[in-house]
């Protein structure tokens, strides 16, 4: 069915299509008419952070930004979902349009600027869970927070969702926020990781329960750069790290429609860029922290290269939007 759905959804512009679908889905999941639509695969589990991930197939952040979904989307198969980015406030975003489709690359380009609803919102939602999987709660600044300051809201999201995520992604790579990656770097990235890791300590002393910080890293990096970050991260006593986010870079798009606005790049053109970075991360922690691999996965070869570079898990975003439910089931299957 949903190549046919697909086609209809694809009429819209992306951002439209995106809330139609986001309202569809969960409206038939309260209604319990999505169960006998989805055929579930039984995965093989997999001990990661300290987590029982039911199976190594996730979905990225970025999709249901506001965590008004993830019980539906959790329903289609996949073993963790990850909720966010949220910020302190709500924000709207940069202006749109800010989401385009490059379908000749089976890609996206989204300018979106952490637009969501704010942290009440998203917990409020939360709080409603029925999905059993692995939920995990992407945090992030306001644009309006200085970058000097970003520690603020990093901290403040992390104590507020601190009781119901399963992990929680500090993420600091978005290309769409000003000054946000200049955090993944040096005396930037500690004065953000020292104060966020011992507040994580203390949480986890007050509640008896131990909640995975993650970092999810950009793929703009040098090898050197990723070997610095990943030296930081293991000094910073960090539990994972996520690579990647989307890219800045152009190639193999830059011809096509859309394939010269500004945003991230995500999608198959970025399958070979994020593994790079991936595997490079991979040999400078010698497996010391766990790694979820994401970008450009659209078929069991691509995740299973993922896997092959060093990942523990991976995350589709993209890939699930051209793709649809038959692609986790097709991971799940296989991996």
């Amino acid at each position: 069915m949903y190549p046919t759905m697909r086609k209809l959804l694809f009429a819209f512009p992306p951002e439209t299509a995106h809330e139609i679908t986001l309202d569809l889905l969960g409206a038939a999941e309260r209604m319990k008419l999505l169960s006998p639509f989805v055929a579930r695969a039984q995965g093989r589990p997999r001990m990661v952070m300290g987590l029982p991930f039911p199976n190594p197939v996730g979905l990225a952040a970025g999709l249901d930004k506001n965590a008004d979904c993830f019980n539906a989307l959790g329903a289609l198969g996949f073993g963790f979902v990850e909720v966010g980015t949220v910020t302190p406030r709500p924000q709207p975003g940069n202006a749109k349009p800010r989401m385009f489709r490059i379908e000749g690359a089976e890609a996206i380009i989204n300018r979106m600027g952490f637009n969501n609803l704010g942290i009440d919102h998203l917990l409020a939602n939360v709080r409603r869970r029925r999905y059993d999987g692995i939920l995990g709660i992407n945090i992030g600044k306001n644009a309006a927070t200085p970058v000097e300051n970003a520690a603020d809201d990093y901290l403040l999201c992390l104590e507020m969702a601190y009781p119901f995520a399963d992990y929680i992604t500090i993420n600091i790579s978005s290309p769409n926020t000003p000054g946000l990656r200049t955090l993944q770097f040096g005396e930037s990235l500690r004065k953000l990781l020292d104060p966020v890791k011992a507040r994580q300590r203390d949480l986890a002393e007050a509640s008896g329960r131990y909640v995975p910080l993650v970092v999810k890293i950009a793929p703009d990096m040098s090898d050197d750069e990723v070997r610095e970050t990943a030296s930081s991260l293991l000094a910073a006593g960090i539990d994972g790290v996520i690579a990647t986010n989307t890219t800045l870079a152009r190639a193999g798009v830059e011809h096509l429609t859309h394939g010269e606005e500004a945003g991230g790049l995500s999608g198959r053109p970025v399958r070979e860029k994020s593994t790079q970075v991936l595997r490079v991360l991979a040999d400078a922690l010698e497996e010391r922290l766990p790694i979820i691999g994401v970008g450009g996965i659209d078929s069991v070869e691509a995740a299973q290269e993922k896997l092959a570079a060093g990942a523990s898990l991976v995350q589709l975003y993209t890939g699930f939007i051209y793709r649809g439910p038959g692609l986790v089931r097709e991971l799940v299957e296989n991996l």
